[in-house]
């Protein structure tokens, strides 16, 4: 029989990956189907979740109290999610006991599994080079996707991270691409400038965002779906005001 400080430790360590995975971004029935089936491994019967965008309830069952924890931070962090996964699965299949798993949450939160920021760049600038190809663009163009995209991906994190505000490093970024592109056409650096926008914001494109909450709303968790598709409407906006910002001030310097 559990004793209440085993029984604590579970809850804890349930809400621990929950909260790991809904931070790294992943889709809501995955977050609470990996805490029903840790929770059913250790005898936490009737044990129920409730996930949001920015919190986690996890509900122990039978007289436990209710806990939450909330979601400061959203980011796309697959390997996280596969670690976490992967904790949930030995846990589960008894390969790892309830100690020893609390721990490998514990080092999870506190890892850093990104990779450097300096590569994040550079894939995105080649991303925004691929894609202009991809659109059919002018292959004398991909420099100036290449060094936008880049660019527009670094402002876009360097903002978010003083900001906190993602519509507004989602605008000035998208403003700076726009202004980068006009600036290559204008110096002949560049031939088609509707390609090369579009190819060079391509990385701060909330795709993933898109894809959960589609996803969310297949699997019925409607209040989840909803919130992630209004923040993806809402990144999508910010792109799109910052670049019709840019060409407004073209059409009237033209």
């Amino acid at each position: 029989m559990k004793t209440d400080s085993t029984e604590e430790l579970a809850i804890d360590c349930c809400l621990l990956a929950g909260r790991l995975m809904m931070e790294a971004g992943a889709e809501t029935y995955r977050v609470d189907d990996t805490m029903a089936r840790m929770a059913a491994s250790q005898g936490l019967d009737g044990a129920d979740s409730f996930t949001t965008s920015t919190g986690v309830i996890f509900s122990p069952g039978r007289s436990r109290p209710v806990k939450l924890a909330s979601v400061r931070k959203r980011a796309t962090d697959l390997e996280k999610i596969a670690r976490v996964n992967s904790v949930s699965r030995g846990l589960s299949a008894g390969e790892m006991d309830l100690d020893a798993a609390y721990e490998a949450l514990r080092k999870i939160e506190r890892g850093d599994f990104m990779f450097p920021f300096w590569l994040q760049i550079l894939a995105a600038a080649v991303a925004s080079g691929s894609f202009l190809v991809m659109f059919g663009g002018h292959w004398s163009d991909i420099p100036a996707a290449f060094a936008a995209g880049g660019i527009g991906f670094f402002i876009a994190e360097k903002f978010h991270e003083r900001t906190r505000v993602k519509f507004f490093s989602e605008f000035t970024a998208s403003a700076l691409v726009g202004l980068l592109s006009l600036i290559a056409v204008r110096s002949a650096l560049g031939k088609d400038l509707d390609v090369i926008i579009i190819a060079a914001v391509m990385p701060l494109v909330p795709g993933l965002l898109i894809t959960n909450a589609v996803r969310d709303l297949m699997a019925g968790h409607f209040m989840a779906g909803t919130a992630k598709g209004m923040e993806a409407f809402l990144t999508a906006f910010a792109i799109g005001a910052g670049i019709a910002l840019v060409l407004s001030f073209r059409g009237v310097a033209s």
